[in-house]
């Protein structure tokens, strides 16, 4: 604590001591005032303004102070004062107290608690800078709150102080007002608990509740002023439409269809989108058959002389096909007409709220639904840099369609598709240059996993070139090349063929959102609100269209909410649950992460603790000359449970189930140390991992008396 914070505390622990030293609690006593009544009269009569001032300095003390005494105060106030003055006097006292209370509190601990308890309180600072105000009006209503324990708690938050004012004395006025009213009464009162009676307290609480009330109709007013010009169907020809057949897209047509709501399904390509067809599924088919042609190169380190690894491109690419057709049943209209979905090729477009044109080549039909779902995914996305549009250049898109292994391929984008399509093609033989323009690749991941996967890249053959900035691509004597530009000079890079991998945008052209004013952020995502509905409360979003995580998982894990929401929230909605989002990036060794890592801890200042095993330890590692990596855990101070993980290794991707598990149900580390696993595993790594964290804490003092119990024993 520093020197001006210390000194504020003796202070208030002064002026508060006194309060009880002297007993001047005596003086804010029913009794107390109606005694001294016709002294404090004559008083007033005789000295108005000194008295007043008097009279407002230490009200506000008395609230500033949190001490006992407001309410016999305003009592008072009233019987000296009169109604008008006396309510315009309490209030500003009482707003100005409460104030100073607040902005102690504020100074005192909110740093303090912010730092040990952030985490927990993320949501609740996340609301109170939202809607604090509506908040702290509601309970202001409610006499019932204590309004001191109100002035403190709400000093540890984010909310503005001129805020915190205006809120607290328009808030606090009512049950001023009958406080002063009582008082210009005086004779006529036995007792302070006789003022707030059983139905003037219903009637606050009612007050406290019209907010709430005011809020649901202010919710109606807003969506039929959005509604206004647009003619809503007397019926619906579907309770839901879904636009796009992605992971997002198929999973709110599952519930839908499950539910036994008519649901219509429309996608223009093909079905299972981008996870099946150009993504998740053909990277990883690609990615195995890179590591097995990969072996050959560790020959030495399985006790081979060697190990052949001979292939041929278009054979590599006839099996991701084939891997594709495997899993596409999965997906297809056949199995989604069987459950109940009615799936439409072609293309969508919003023509109103509640009607979907799907356009076919000639055929055009309109559908209309109740709640319409946008789950239309997101494509890669293409950099204006000068001269790529004269490249042919490769995406994750269209990647899957090459019949031939380019020689010289350039990568452009450090991400987690960059990083596993170049170290692919590198172990495949191809003469892999990847640029990044920041300053390491996989920026959002710890530095010790970035420097781990950077050196596997380049084991693999792969020349990672960081901070170099594309500034053009052009032909030069008949080669393609990349200018890129480090600390102000450039240099070329030649390649035959250029793969783009340097993020992803929002599929929503020709969806008709100008026409409907539904608004996108810069990365082309729909803007939707903690229950997924956009603008229009019945036009839902999720998957990539929506963000803010472009995972096949997360867009499986919003369509649920989508769905639901759109299918039942007349009666109740919920809010998307982010607590716990994992995510995998696919190179060797893999990168598994769930809640925060080291270097977000320390940039949003949570207070932490880090506990490390290194998997060059582990036994089945070391069996299967797979010992790189680590598992790195954080935890809040003091405490087993679990903030974040990133484990670096062989199989991360499976290894990070178990701390997802234990996130999402509140379980820590002491569950996974008690939890038995099987030997040899990679598994046990978590256990392990648990034990360091154990380990760490022993009770040193405890053994050391152990020890001489056990020496005694002897």
């Amino acid at each position: 604590m520093n020197l001006k914070k210390a000194l504020l505390v003796v202070i208030i622990a002064a002026l508060v001591a006194s309060y009880f030293i002297f007993d001047l609690g005596q003086f804010f006593s029913l009794e107390y005032l109606k005694e001294q009544q016709g002294a404090f009269d004559a008083l007033y009569a005789d000295n108005p303004a000194l008295v007043l001032g008097a009279f407002f300095a230490a009200y506000v003390a008395v609230t500033a102070l949190s001490l006992p005494g407001a309410a016999i105060m305003t009592l008072a106030a009233g019987a000296l004062f009169g109604f008008a003055v006396a309510l315009v006097l309490v209030s500003f006292a009482s707003s100005i107290g409460a104030t100073l209370a607040f902005l102690a509190s504020r100074f005192l601990f909110r740093d303090t608690v912010q730092q040990r308890f952030g985490e927990r309180l993320k949501k609740i600072n996340q609301g109170i800078e939202k809607e604090g105000a509506f908040y702290l009006f509601t309970l202001r209503l409610v006499p019932a709150f204590p309004f001191f324990v109100i002035n403190l708690v709400m000093g540890l938050t984010p909310i503005k102080t001129r805020t915190f004012y205006w809120v607290s004395q328009i808030g606090m006025l009512a049950g001023t007002a009958v406080y002063v009213n009582a008082g210009t009464q005086l004779g006529q009162i036995d007792s302070l608990g006789g003022l707030l009676s059983p139905q003037l307290l219903g009637a606050f609480v009612l007050l406290g509740i019209f907010p709430w009330i005011a809020k649901a109709i202010m919710a109606r007013l807003q969506a039929r002023k959005v509604y206004a010009g647009w003619r809503k169907p007397k019926t619906f020809d579907r309770n839901l439409i879904v636009i796009g057949a992605g992971s997002a897209g198929l999973v709110s047509a599952y519930i839908a269809a499950m539910v036994k709501a008519k649901v219509t399904l429309i996608e223009k390509h093909k079905m299972g989108g981008d996870c099946l067809n150009t993504g998740c599924v053909p990277s990883k088919a690609l990615i195995k058959s890179a590591r097995v042609a990969y072996h050959d190169k560790q020959a030495d380190q399985y006790g081979f002389d060697s190990i052949s690894s001979q292939f041929h491109f278009p054979r590599l690419m006839k099996r991701v096909h084939k891997v594709i057709e495997t899993i596409e049943p999965h997906d297809s209209v056949e199995r989604y007409t069987e459950l109940g979905v009615d799936c439409r090729q072609g293309e969508a477009r919003l023509v109103s709220p509640w009607e979907v044109e799907i356009r076919n080549g000639d055929q055009v039909e309109t559908l209309t639904a109740r709640s319409i779902i946008i789950a239309t995914g997101a494509r890669p996305f293409v950099p204006p840099i000068p001269g790529i549009e004269k490249m042919d250049i490769l995406t994750s898109d269209n990647l899957w369609q090459l019949e031939e292994q380019p020689k010289r391929l350039l990568v452009l984008g450090g991400g987690p598709i960059g990083c596993e399509l170049a170290q692919t093609f590198a172990r495949l033989g191809s003469d892999v240059t990847q640029v990044e323009m920041l300053p390491r690749l996989m920026i959002r991941e710890d530095e010790e996993a970035s420097r781990i996967v950077t050196r596997s890249l380049q084991d693999s053959g792969v020349t990672v070139l960081t901070n170099h900035k594309a500034v053009r691509f052009c032909h030069d004597n008949g080669e393609k090349v990349l200018y890129v530009e480090q600390d102000g000079q450039e240099s070329a890079l030649p390649f035959d063929q250029v793969l783009v991998a340097v993020g992803r945008k929002a599929n929503t052209d020709g969806l008709g959102l100008d026409a409907l004013q539904l608004p996108t952020d810069t990365n082309g995502t729909l803007q939707t609100n903690e229950r997924l509905q956009s603008r229009y409360p019945n036009i839902y979003a999720c998957g990539d269209v929506a963000g803010p995580y472009q995972f096949t998982h997360t867009a499986s894990h919003q369509a649920w909410y989508a769905a639901v929401n759109a299918l039942f929230g007349f009666l109740k909605s919920f809010k998307v649950d982010y607590r716990v989002i994992p995510w995998c990036t696919f190179t060797d060794p893999e990168v598994a992460r769930v809640g925060i890592n080291e270097q977000e801890a320390i940039e949003q200042g949570i207070e932490h603790e880090v506990t490390r095993y290194g998997i060059d330890d582990l036994d089945r590692a070391i069996a299967d000359s797979a010992d790189l990596g680590y598992v790195k855990v954080l935890t809040a101070k003091g405490s087993d449970k679990i903030l974040g993980v990133t484990i670096v290794g062989q199989h991360a991707g499976e290894l990070i189930a178990e701390y997802v598990l234990a996130m999402k149900h509140g379980l820590g580390l002491n569950k996974i140390l008690g939890t038995i696993h099987i030997y040899p595993t990679m598994a046990e790594a978590n256990k392990f991992a648990a034990g360091e964290w154990k380990k760490a804490r022993k009770p040193e003092g405890l053994l050391r008396w152990v020890e001489k119990l056990h020496a005694w024993r002897r």
